[in-house]
């Protein structure tokens, strides 16, 4: 998108404003599918934790993809949108064996992490088709926050408790279809996720009747000039061709699955806010903006780096700025950041904005949440309207004392 074309947006619909690119998730979709193309059975299910705007699932849906859940509310959401039960996966952590029952109901795919989960859910529905997550111990991800395949993670059953998985089995006689793990986000070497794909197949090995495997997801995105990503079509050919190979070696059809978030919606998205004030210290000009950590918390949280431009003047002359929000505790955006010269009631872009931002905003100093606009056919329709005082009355009993 152009930066005119943002101003415009952001004139229309105010600030802060989250904006997504249905052309770029689109093409994100097609660049996977492409090139896993040579595999005959590829489902791709949308990690729709990382975006979760109804509108965004039904343009996924319209490409062909399936869902990722995490809970029972993602769960309806997706109906709710258009997936029908069949194309939606459930991979809950640490959640309740009533929510696991709930979705089940639901006629959704199960995937589970834990035995004692696995051992009560067997017993008690012992032909509902149950997919396992494994814990294949290999340290991948950006960082410590986003690495959930490592040996101390609380995520999937260990792969050395395989044994114990096969026993709970052939007591419950329950239905095993599929096998999963996911290692992290941010894979920057495919060999860590070709090597963690090896363990998967050696798992399946084991299992008789499976209709699936599901390799996670975690692909890497570039969020500045020169950054390094994941080599997606070099990823396709070398585990497409080990697939086929463990297909033939399996006997049966199998279908290749991933669970994709960031991959999909990461760069479709921008985060629009203006600059409140520009202040001088000492040290450090600060330019502070309409927003804070209570709307886009990756850069507190995990230390990501968006690339920040000055859309109300592209081409002005480059200063350093400390971009930073207007919530009561330290809410640093980018530190000595070189940006187009900035003034007050600019409108700053941040980039990468699409996944895992808005999904993690909240009201934190009793804050609106922004607004959703999707660009389509090169024009603004609006997702999800601007929060109101009556929003956040919405819930809340004021006693009578």
């Amino acid at each position: 998108m152009q930066p005119s074309e943002l101003v415009a947006l952001a004139r229309e619909y105010g600030n802060p404003l989250y904006v997504y690119d249905a052309e770029k998730i689109e093409f994100q979709y097609n660049r996977l599918t492409n090139a896993f193309s040579k595999v005959e059975r590829l489902r791709i299910n949308y990690a729709m934790k990382a975006l979760s705007n109804i509108s965004i699932l039904k343009l996924l849906n319209t490409l062909g993809s399936g869902l990722d859940t995490v809970s029972l509310q993602e769960v309806q959401l997706g109906i709710h949108a258009g997936f029908t039960p069949d194309k939606i996966i459930f991979t809950p952590n640490g959640v309740s064996f009533e929510e696991i029952e709930a979705v089940a109901e639901l006629g959704v795919q199960i995937n589970i992490d834990n035995l004692s989960i696995l051992e009560q859910f067997g017993t008690k529905y012992p032909k509902v088709p149950v997919c396992i997550r494994i814990n294949p111990h290999v340290m991948a991800g950006g960082n410590e926050n986003i690495s959930v395949g490592h040996i101390d993670s609380k995520f999937g059953i260990s792969i050395y408790q395989i044994p114990h998985v096969l026993r709970i089995v052939e007591n419950t006689k329950m239905n095993i279809n599929g096998i999963h793990m996911h290692t992290g986000s941010d894979i920057l070497d495919i060999e860590v996720f070709l090597y963690a794909s090896e363990i998967l197949f050696d798992t399946a090995k084991q299992f008789k009747n499976l209709q699936f495997l599901d390799f996670g997801s975690g692909f890497k995105v570039p969020y500045k000039k020169g950054d390094i990503e994941t080599n997606i079509e070099e990823l396709g050919k070398k585990l497409s061709k080990r697939f086929l190979a463990f297909e033939k070696e399996y006997g049966s059809p199998l279908t290749l699955a991933f669970e994709p978030g960031k991959f999909l919606v990461s760069e479709a998205g921008y985060f629009l806010a203006k600059v409140n004030v520009v202040k001088q210290t000492t040290s450090t000009v600060f330019a502070g903006i309409d927003s804070g950590f209570n709307h886009l918390i990756r850069p507190m949280f995990y230390g990501s780096q968006h690339v920040i431009e000055n859309i109300s003047n592209p081409k002005g002359k480059e200063r350093f700025y400390t971009v930073v929000g207007y919530i009561c505790e330290t809410d640093t955006f980018a530190n000595n950041r070189r940006i187009a010269e900035i003034h007050e009631g600019d409108i700053l872009c941040f980039k990468n904005a699409g996944a895992y931002c808005f999904s993690m905003s909240s009201n934190y100093n009793s804050r609106f949440k922004p607004a959703e606009v999707l660009w389509k056919n090169g024009k603004g329709h609006l997702i999800r309207e601007r929060e109101t005082l009556e929003d956040l009355l919405q819930n809340q009993i004021m006693l009578s004392l």
